[in-house]
């Protein structure tokens, strides 16, 4: 059997897209492993529970560091240092700077609440629902320089339902989440997708 590519993940908060890669990753026929999670928040849920699953975790307070430079040159040494294939960011809540990306290009993923191209950055329920839009849905990428902007591998479509607010939308929006993200994971994990640069390329 092919060994399992090693995935990192950050984490910011609760964790709940974590604990759904890391429940994936426990069968034997998935393609990846959990094998650290790291937060830039001490307090962060999302540790705990990890912790909880024996999944190795890691602190790196961005607030203890001079600089951005300085917080992501500790966490791209404790990531190396973990020998990971992948970086899946859920719910990650710092912009990472440029270098940094460049360092992970094609194996850092993240995963955004709206179809994108569509509803880029924060409050994307409130902003569908203000438009008046019929649907909304999620997109796992490539992390990219530019925020919400990389290559997409995967996108799930949920109706925006009359009577719906930013919390019922919200809450619909994360059962396709817990879904896709194991999903799109796996495909990278697998090799069944190739990037050719800003376009991901699906085999069978």
């Amino acid at each position: 059997m092919t060994a399992k590519k090693r995935v990192g993940v950050l984490i910011s908060g609760r964790g709940s897209n974590m604990m759904a890669l890391i429940e994936a990753a426990r069968h034997a026929n998935y393609p990846a492993e959990i094998v650290c999670v790291v937060s830039n928040r001490p307090e962060a849920e999302g540790l705990k529970r990890a912790a909880a699953m024996g999944i190795a975790t890691k602190i790196v307070d961005h607030k203890t560091y001079a600089s951005r430079e300085d917080f992501e040159t500790a966490l791209d040494d404790y990531l190396r240092s973990q020998r990971l294939d992948f970086l899946a960011l859920a719910g990650f809540m710092r912009v990472l700077s440029v270098e940094f990306i460049a360092k992970w290009r094609d194996r850092a993923i993240n995963i955004h609440p709206s179809l994108l191209p569509a509803y880029r950055g924060l409050h994307t329920h409130e902003r569908v629902l203000a438009d008046g839009v019929k649907a909304h849905g999620c997109t796992v990428h490539l992390v990219r320089a530019e925020l919400d902007n990389g290559p997409i591998i995967a996108q799930t479509r949920v109706p925006v339902l009359p009577g719906d607010d930013a919390e019922t939308l919200a809450a619909r929006v994360l059962i396709e989440e817990h879904r896709l993200y194991p999903q799109a994971l796996a495909l990278l994990a697998s090799g069944r997708i190739r990037i050719d640069g800003d376009q991901v390329k699906t085999s069978s």
